[in-house]
């Protein structure tokens, strides 16, 4: 879903709600500003539907995130 900001700040109740089902894209003159997420759905979740006829079902999601950061080092 797409909104502007204005419509944003004054409905802000109602597209915390919708945020549940959809992802909300809030725009400025007519450039995308930010994305509104719902944070207990990961990125893994969100195509697990996608990925379900190419993954195995014994691969976890915690399995898929170690891939995909193996190799990677954290600097502090």
């Amino acid at each position: 879903m797409q909104v502007t900001a204005t419509e944003f700040k004054s409905n802000l109740g109602r597209y915390f709600e919708l945020v549940y089902d959809e992802d909300i894209l809030i725009t400025k003159n007519g450039k995308v500003i930010a994305k509104l997420i719902n944070p207990n759905v990961s990125a893994v979740d969100s195509i697990s539907g996608i990925l379900k006829s190419h993954v195995s079902e014994s691969v976890s999601r915690k399995t898929l995130r170690d891939e995909r950061y193996d190799g990677y080092e954290i600097h502090d």
